[in-house]
């Protein structure tokens, strides 16, 4: 699928979302982008990229874990009359403050639990019923969700980590029903799910010191390599889960 159009990035403030804000608004076929983060006032980088860029570059306030702000943003975004040919779902939650990966189920915690479902797998949810709206109806147009191979049933060989892991299998869930509904309304459609791999960023630094150096991403890699998997789908890769080097993941 040629990546073109307008595109919207969600989780957009930093790290890998806002590498794909700066590698989309780079190629000549895409003609806007709206990024969207909690605080934008906060968000340097894309203000930046506003100041650098020729090409239009929206900046909406939303938090995936309030319903009311995403709608919002979606009213806002309504009023630039643009259908959206790329969506991609980036914000997660791994670690912060009094919360870290589980090592066994006697460290799980219900209030992490909660976090971790709100914000990896009830957010892009909500953005989907936001704003899938906005997708064209006869013009191919892409739907990714970024996942985690962790997230993956099949693939679990060492337990651990289990609010990640759930929330993020159960996005994987939420992005298979939606390819199977979406694809209904909007035949070209193109409904995945993707693992970038080990990116540099904050969300995986306390955990990179067993990683081969050669398997842990900068974000500018990273994204490059999404957006060439993202370039390479077609309608009968829709509802599948994918690897940053366009091979497919067990569910």
């Amino acid at each position: 699928m040629e990546i073109r159009g307008h595109a919207l990035v969600q989780g957009a403030s930093r790290g890998l979302g806002l590498e794909f804000a700066r590698q989309l608004l780079s190629r000549p076929e895409v003609e806007s982008v709206t990024a969207t983060c909690r605080s934008p006032d906060g968000a340097d980088g894309l203000h930046d990229l506003v100041d650098s860029s020729e090409k239009p570059l929206q900046i909406l306030p939303m938090d995936v874990t309030d319903e009311a702000s995403v709608r919002s943003a979606a009213e806002r975004f309504e009023t630039t009359d643009r259908e959206l040919s790329v969506v991609l779902n980036v914000a997660g939650v791994l670690h912060g403050p009094n919360m870290r990966p589980e090592r066994t189920y006697r460290e799980v915690d219900p209030d992490v639990l909660s976090h971790s479902f709100r914000v990896n797998a009830f957010g892009p949810l909500l953005v989907a019923k936001h704003f899938a709206r906005f997708l064209p109806r006869h013009t191919p147009a892409v739907w990714a969700n970024l996942s985690a191979r962790v997230g993956s049933i099949g693939d679990n060989r060492k337990g651990g980590w289990y609010a990640y892991r759930a929330s993020k299998a159960a996005q994987n869930q939420f992005t298979r029903c939606l390819s199977i509904e979406l694809s209904r309304r909007y035949p070209r459609l193109v409904v995945v799910a993707l693992h970038p791999g080990t990116v540099d960023t904050g969300l995986s630094e306390p955990f990179q010191k067993s990683v081969p150096a050669e398997k842990l991403f900068t974000v500018a890699r990273a994204a490059t390599q999404l957006l060439d998997v993202i370039s390479s789908l077609g309608p009968r890769d829709t509802g599948g889960f994918f690897a940053w080097d366009g091979k497919p993941i067990e569910w």
